[in-house]
């Protein structure tokens, strides 16, 4: 049947539809630049996709930025199927609420096309972290190795690597292997029962060796082959015994099971820099896999937020400080700021003895701490002024740098006038980046939280509005209108929804961020 005349240009202005929906997608540097109006696009045109959800002034995007193309230029000469990503998600607002973005960067791993479940990327900022976690989530969790040359391949190209040696590779250690391998993300696997492969790394019989860069460069495991005990083995040794703070490692430290960190501050300018990082390491020989030792330059402008966070001036550095990362992260600091290897071991046993107390920073209680109408609170003098059974204390725990604090500042300075002569209310401040009180766990700046009168300590957060009007009318209630019990928060932030990206308070340094 012949079509009606008609029908041509029809059929060709929606050929010419169908032809511009198809077309390429804009790439820097590899790298795909996605949008809401082609990310649907994307992923139907390539199976396997690394999203990064970034902001254009963020720091640690501008530090992931070069690994991120290494990586992508990587996955391109290899003819991989894998693409890598990225969105500006201050532009694509919409994008990043779908997919829950609430920091930078956030990567996500798309696989199939399906953008239901997206999987969180979980290791570290290095080309090769990305290459590692991104062939584990694509391919087997062990490569097959099937030569020597295969196995000096995986060695070379990589800081750590795997590999197990197993006469019968269906055999039941061989599985406990794999499932350690499926287990680890950031670590490339391989296995191998060549016989010219167990001579020329002088294997008799089956085992697992770990293979480093760094330190003694190799460690042969040497128990019962198991999952559990081979992700010990790892956990132990992926890391050098002394590794520096930096924008990359941070996910390989913050990331591991090794939640206590000793931490050296150390200038690099400093004529005994090698000295003191070497007797640094002869101390972390004793307490590989229990303690992990960090040292941070305590010259770079990059980490002065973290000499504030712990209430050291680059004059008191060198300096050590140990932290605990379970639930909260807590402070200790040796008595003593002896570097020498025996003293630095003394406090690490002392530590893991439960000796140690928690270190509370606090500022010297000033003369002119109660002249004004807002009082200045530091941790030597917290407890005496908000726990006073008579008053009713209003404090504004805050940071000197957050924006957020210093909009805040002429409203909270009119509320101290307007209370400045009250019987019993007390408008009061306090600097949470120099003070520290075990009572009170800031996790936002500013933190607004009222202490009322009497012998129950109920402590209640402030909630209602940041005005004059809104706080006065809070204070009037007795803490009510626009406060809630603090503990009944946890509660309510969990029925909560998730805040925009753009959040209200400026987080505190979390673990991850220090």
């Amino acid at each position: 049947m012949k079509l009606p005349r008609f029908f041509a240009p029809a059929l060709c202005l929606l050929w010419l539809g169908q032809a511009c929906l198809a077309v390429d997608i804009e790439e820097e540097e590899g790298v795909l630049v996605l949008k809401s109006t082609n990310f649907d696009q994307a992923l139907e045109q390539y199976p396997n996709i690394l999203v990064e959800f970034y902001a254009p002034w963020c720091g640690h995007c501008k530090a992931l930025a070069p690994e991120y193309v290494k990586a992508a230029a990587t996955l391109k000469t290899e003819n991989s199927e894998i693409r890598l990503a990225k969105v500006d998600a201050t532009e694509e607002s919409e994008l990043a609420q779908q997919f829950g973005v609430r920091g930078y960067p956030t990567i996500k791993f798309f696989k199939n096309g399906d953008k239901s479940a997206p999987k969180e990327y979980t290791a570290g900022r290095e080309a090769n972290d990305i290459l590692n976690w991104l062939k584990k989530r694509t391919g087997p969790a062990a490569t097959t190795l099937a030569d020597v040359a295969a196995v000096e391949e995986l060695v070379e190209s990589n800081e750590v690597a795997v590999i197990g040696f197993f006469k019968d590779a269906e055999s039941d250690v061989a599985k406990e292997f794999l499932l350690a391998a499926e287990a680890t993300d950031d670590i490339p696997f391989g296995i191998t029962s060549k016989s010219d492969v167990f001579a020329k790394y002088q294997l008799k019989k089956d085992g697992v060796v770990l293979f480093k860069k760094f330190d003694e460069g190799r460690n042969n495991f040497d128990g019962e082959i198991t999952k559990e005990n081979l992700l010990n083995f790892i956990k132990s040794n992926q890391l050098p015994l002394v590794i520096e703070f930096t924008e990359q490692t941070a996910p390989k430290i913050f990331g591991g099971e090794i939640k206590t960190h000793i931490l050296l501050f150390l200038p690099k300018s400093v004529e005994e820099y090698q000295s003191k990082l070497d007797d640094f390491k002869t101390a972390a020989e004793d307490f590989r896999g229990k303690i992990l030792f960090i040292y941070i330059d305590s010259d770079h402008s990059d980490n002065q937020r973290i000499l504030e966070f712990f209430g050291l001036k680059k004059e008191e550095c060198p300096a050590i400080r140990l932290i605990t990362l379970e639930e909260e992260m807590t402070k200790y600091k040796p008595e003593s700021n002896d570097l020498s290897p025996e003293n630095i071991r003394d406090f690490c046993h002392k530590f893991l003895d439960g000796k140690v107390k928690p270190h509370l920073m606090s500022q010297e209680i000033s003369d002119e701490w109660d002249k004004q109408p807002v009082k200045v609170l530091v941790g030597k003098n917290f407890e005496e002024v908000a726990f006073d059974e008579n008053k009713n204390v209003f404090v504004e725990f805050y940071a000197p740098w957050c924006g957020h604090c210093k909009q805040l500042a002429p409203i909270w300075d009119k509320l101290g006038e307007t209370y400045k002569d009250h019987e019993n209310i007390i408008i009061a401040k306090m600097d949470s980046t120099a003070n520290e009180v075990d009572i009170v766990k800031v996790h936002s700046f500013p933190t607004l939280k009222y202490f009322p009168a009497g012998p129950d300590r109920t402590v209640v957060d402030y909630n209602g509005e940041r005005t004059l009007e809104g706080f006065k009318k809070f204070l009037e209630s007795g803490g009510k209108d626009g406060g809630v019990d603090e503990n009944d928060l946890e509660d309510l932030e969990d029925a909560e929804e998730e805040p925009d990206v753009e959040e209200e308070e400026e987080p505190a340094p979390k673990k991850d961020e220090l």
